[in-house]
């Protein structure tokens, strides 16, 4: 049984891991598509930041679906949207950190950022674990 339990964690680790790659590709699609709206496209920043942040969770979506969890479940809609309810989430998350750590108690903001990312991201693992694509876990 313990046994058991130690290669279930490797198997969690290996799809935190794969999960955290499709996130670094997310943020090249939310900074692409932001850019480009904003600066090419010259849309508002805010309807920029947003159009880029759908587009990265919607790339997300279908990346953790085929490569890091391999959902075979037939409901997609339902699927795609619990992600983006998380994600949505998880954008809550990260802002309130980031007001937290760089606006009440002062420290860098990139690196307040960065702890914000840290915090959303272990929300963003657990909730898509457990509940869009509907793991069991071990405890």
């Amino acid at each position: 049984m313990l046994l058991n339990a130690i290669l279930k964690m490797d198997d969690i680790l290996l799809i935190f891991v794969k999960f955290c790659a499709v996130g670094g590709s997310g943020l090249l699609v939310d900074y692409g598509f932001t850019f480009l709206c904003k600066e090419k496209l010259n849309f508002n920043k805010y309807l920029a930041n947003s159009i880029g942040f759908i587009i990265a969770a919607s790339s997300n979506y279908i990346l953790n679906r085929i490569w890091t969890f391999g959902s075979e479940n037939q409901n997609i809609t339902n699927e795609y949207f619990s992600f983006i309810l998380v994600s949505i989430v998880g954008l809550l998350i990260n802002n309130a950190v980031l007001w937290l750590v760089h606006g009440k108690m002062k420290y860098n903001f990139y690196l307040s950022k960065l702890a914000a990312i840290g915090v959303a991201t272990f929300w963003n693992f657990l909730a898509n674990y457990t509940f869009t694509f509907k793991n069991p876990w071990i405890f």
